[in-house]
């Protein structure tokens, strides 16, 4: 009997993300968080925070949008409009730096 305890002590110990998730994905389909509790050997406390951090994941993760072939085009052209207004922005400095070309009258 004192082995078959400390197998399922040893059983229970750390919980891997997937047997987290096997954990909240029973609370989420109807099963009482204190019989789980009981069963996996972790409070309901324990059990409630991973079941909100789970829920949390997922909505973060329907937020985000997946990515479209425009948006690699979109980075190429903002990445060139900067460059040109760097070299724009350098060529009206050396414009305004430049002293007037001397003017060269013919004559003599």
């Amino acid at each position: 009997m004192k082995k078959q305890k400390q197998d399922r002590t040893a059983e229970r110990g750390r919980f891997s993300a997937k047997r987290k998730k096997e954990a909240v994905l029973r609370l989420l389909k109807g099963e009482e968080l204190d019989a789980l509790s009981r069963e996996l050997g972790v409070t309901a406390a324990v059990l409630s925070e991973w079941r909100e951090k789970f829920l949390a994941g997922a909505e973060a993760n329907l937020k985000s949008r997946e990515p479209e072939a425009a948006d690699d085009e979109v980075l190429r052209l903002k990445a060139m409009v900067g460059e040109l207004m760097m070299k724009n922005e350098l060529l009206a400095q050396k414009a305004r730096n430049s002293s007037p070309a001397p003017v060269v009258t013919g004559g003599g």
